[in-house]
């Protein structure tokens, strides 16, 4: 007869009826405790993904959106033609943060970028702030198809004298003694004649319809060979895009 083996195995308990209820409950709750704290748990992991593939979108480069085509040489140009980088700003001459672009932005570029011949600077109007939003740009496209340097010094001088942007104040006799004052190499009665004629409506309503097909719905909007820089008075993230652009185009 083998040696008997101490009988380790825990006894059964006698549980009155209360007290198995009772434990069973105590089951069903920490069944439920351990579901809501797995539950918890997925969302979290859910928003921090989330998170991150949002942080990841805003914080990447523009360059990972779609690059928009733009007829360059229909547009008024500062700089060479030739420049592998092309700057294109959606502006309105009543815009006041059009003015402060102009101001703050534009200059640095000019002297880092387009002086250098990195880059050329591109111009489209979106006139919608007033009706005389309208009326200075068929100005200032009559100085563009009269002259192209003109109009970036008309550009400059539209924005330096900028009324309120409540008040009507870009008048055909103000934009025409503008141009005299600025002393621009245009005809002046040209100039009058196009403004009242409105001889340029329909290049400015293809502008306005560029603006609308590009979901463009502020001024100023900044792109660089194509893409929307997100946020345009940010100049580090302007010039970021332009490096990346430059070297896109010149990959030696």
């Amino acid at each position: 007869m083998s040696p008997s083996k101490p009988n380790n195995r825990p006894q059964p308990l006698n549980l009155s009826k209360q007290e198995k209820r009772l434990a069973q409950q105590a089951r069903q709750k920490q069944k439920n405790r351990n579901f809501m704290i797995g539950t918890a748990a997925l969302v979290v992991i859910l928003f921090a993904a989330l998170f991150y593939l949002a942080s990841k979108e805003s914080g990447a480069s523009d360059s990972a959106t779609e690059a928009i085509e733009f007829n360059y040489s229909e547009l008024p140009r500062l700089g060479k033609a030739d420049a592998p980088v092309k700057i294109v700003e959606f502006g309105d001459f009543k815009c006041p943060a059009c003015a402060d672009f102009k101001g703050t932005i534009k200059p640095q570029l000019e002297k880092e970028y387009i002086n250098t011949g990195q880059a050329a600077m591109y111009f489209v109007n979106m006139s919608f702030i007033g009706p005389d939003s309208t009326t200075a740009s068929l100005a200032a496209l009559s100085v563009f198809h009269q002259n192209n340097d003109e109009f970036w010094k008309f550009y400059d001088a539209l924005y330096s004298n900028q009324g309120d942007e409540k008040v009507e104040w870009a008048t055909k006799d103000f934009l025409v003694n503008l141009a005299k004052q600025e002393k621009l190499s245009i005809d002046y009665d040209l100039l009058s004649k196009d403004i009242e004629n409105k001889t340029y409506a329909n290049e400015l309503k293809q502008d306005n319809n560029l603006a609308s097909d590009t979901d463009v719905t502020q001024t100023p909007s900044i792109f660089v060979n194509g893409v929307k820089i997100q946020e345009p008075f940010n100049y580090e993230a302007i010039t970021k895009q332009i490096d990346l652009a430059a070297k896109e185009a010149d990959p030696s």
